[in-house]
């Protein structure tokens, strides 16, 4: 039968290459490598566990090959420049091109389809300015005593632990160099972040790596101690993250090194876990008395948390928390479940969580509905990488943006999709030595800086092009999608925007706000009366 006619050919030349090599000694090596063929389609046949192997001995192994470098191929040689499988070699390439200082004009016109659906374009104007600036600034908790004036574009949170220490060590100093801030993900301050001095935000998780205390629970001055540290500018709590919203986390003994442990006051060696939820509070009340406890620990300084939106009445129930306690947080990230630069289970990775546009929307509208959005600053993190995604953000509400996987890219990030197993080839997404190590951290430090200036310098452009004079100043009407082959809309007409303090007023005609805002809770994330009712 053909499925194992390779297994007896081989077999064939290893009895061929026995009886010919008493003859031509250069045939043994013929009937070596027939006799290593031989023997694995021999186990091929006899094992149990592949039924595939078992009909299809030496020739499975071929599509396991094939399929291992699957996605490269894909990646190099079969998908568009433009198709975002999550990012586009288009996008990749902007990137690089920035990150290096080289040319990214392109000949020829656009390799977009403008008339294809969600095609998306900001209009000039007639009268563009000339703005020489392009260090685009957001001031952060003006009534903080230690108040932030951050960049517009900025690193999202990302683990000394995902990244090594070289990309944190370049991602720092590029953020030293750049003169913006550098957000340290859950996993603390390690030593790493700390040697170029670069502006930090550190992020609290639901482990509270770095003030914890042997219980896991949050320590006060533990916190006090890293919190007061000069190069630390803001406070993030995590409340959940765009790859995993709803999900805690568990790094296996046999990775908690020694610095890791050092970073997150764990043990070395011993499995360390991040809960789904956190401990220091469980409503909406708790949440935001929190946020003051950690403000006032810090000294003062601007202090807010970072949520991918899920169930629309637990958000609404923090928003009124706001209104109840007169607490404000000084600023929210939103994370889009299109986010993560990690890995997570694919449902997680593919279906929780609600996208960073509609999320962003829908803080931002409540915000402005309840009178209270000029008091908190909005970022925003989800597949931005270009100058039009920010600004495409901003006129979405945002204040400023984070990115994640634009700066992986800036550190030599191949999109090799192997973020999760420790054998990253570029050294970013690794804790193998022989890895990390081979990663330049002065010139990666370099292509991060030149990274940010260079898209900021075009924000600059896009901005001057529609005759204005801030990032801040791009309305919905500035950004049009195309949403048929003959229908276009501004952003502005796509979504609804609510007034100042609607929500105060009454109930508004947003649907989501019209059936979930009023039975929202204050002193409980548990959902309405009426939510999980299957049958009536």
């Amino acid at each position: 039968m053909g499925r194992y006619l390779l297994w007896w050919l081989t077999i064939a030349l290893t009895i061929a290459g026995v009886g010919l090599g008493m003859v031509w000694p250069q045939w043994w090596w013929g009937a070596a490598i027939g006799a290593v063929l031989a023997t694995i389609g021999t186990v091929d046949v006899l094992q149990k566990r592949s039924t595939l192997r078992r009909n299809y001995p030496l020739l499975a192994h071929f599509r396991y090959g094939l399929e291992s470098i699957g996605p490269e191929m894909r990646q190099y040689f079969i998908e568009g420049d433009t198709a975002e499988v999550p990012f586009s070699r288009q996008q990749r390439a902007l990137v690089y091109q920035r990150s290096k200082s080289v040319s990214d004009v392109r000949p020829f016109g656009s390799q977009h389809s403008v008339y294809a659906v969600d095609f998306e374009w900001i209009n000039h104007s007639l009268r563009p300015l000339h703005l020489e600036e392009h260090d685009f600034r957001v001031e952060v908790g003006p009534d903080c005593a230690q108040p932030y004036s951050a960049s517009v574009f900025n690193i999202s949170g990302m683990s000394f632990g995902a990244l090594s220490a070289n990309a944190i060590l370049a991602l720092n100093a590029g953020a030293k160099a750049g003169g913006f801030c550098h957000d340290t993900g859950e996993g603390s301050i390690s030593r790493h972040h700390r040697v170029h001095g670069g502006d930090l935000v550190w992020q609290i998780g639901s482990g509270y790596f770095g003030c914890r205390n042997a219980s896991g629970l949050f320590d006060p001055k533990r916190f006090a101690a890293n919190a007061q540290d000069p190069q630390v500018r803001m406070i993030e709590l995590k409340l959940s993250q765009g790859a995993k919203p709803g999900k805690g986390g568990l790094l296996p003994g046999t990775k908690v090194t020694r610095e890791i442990a050092e970073a997150r006051g764990v043990l070395e060696g011993v499995d360390c876990i991040s809960p789904s939820h956190h401990s220091a509070f469980d409503t909406p009340v708790g949440l935001l008395e929190f946020i003051a406890r950690l403000r006032e620990l810090s000294g003062g300084k601007p202090t807010g948390f970072k949520l991918a939106i899920g169930h629309p009445w637990e958000w609404f129930g923090i928003a009124k928390a706001m209104l109840e306690t007169g607490i404000v947080p000084d600023f929210i990230v939103v994370d889009g479940a299109e986010g993560g630069t990690g890995a997570a289970p694919a449902e997680f990775i593919d279906h929780v969580g609600v996208p960073m546009h509609e999320g962003l929307m829908l803080v931002h509208n409540t915000l402005v509905g309840i009178g209270l959005r000029n008091r908190v600053r909005i970022a925003a993190a989800g597949r931005v990488v270009s100058a039009f995604d920010i600004a495409r953000t901003l006129a979405m509400g945002a204040d400023w943006c984070n990115s994640g996987r634009g700066f992986m890219f800036s550190l030599g990030c191949i999109q090799a999709l192997s973020c999760h197993n420790d054998q990253c080839p570029t050294g970013v997404a690794t804790q193998d030595p022989a890895r990390w190590k081979q990663l330049d951290v002065a010139d990666k430090a370099l292509r991060v800086q030149r990274y940010h200036e260079n898209t900021l310098r075009a924000l600059r452009d896009l901005v001057s092009a529609a005759g204005l004079s801030h990032p801040a100043e791009i309305c919905p009407e500035h950004i049009l999608r195309r949403v048929s082959p003959t229908q276009i809309s501004s952003l502005s007409a796509l979504y609804r925007f609510l007034q100042p303090g609607e929500l105060l007023d009454g109930e508004p005609e947003h649907a989501v706000f019209r059936t979930f805002w009023a039975t929202a809770r204050s002193d409980s994330f548990a959902p309405p009366g009426r939510v999980g009712v299957r049958w009536r």
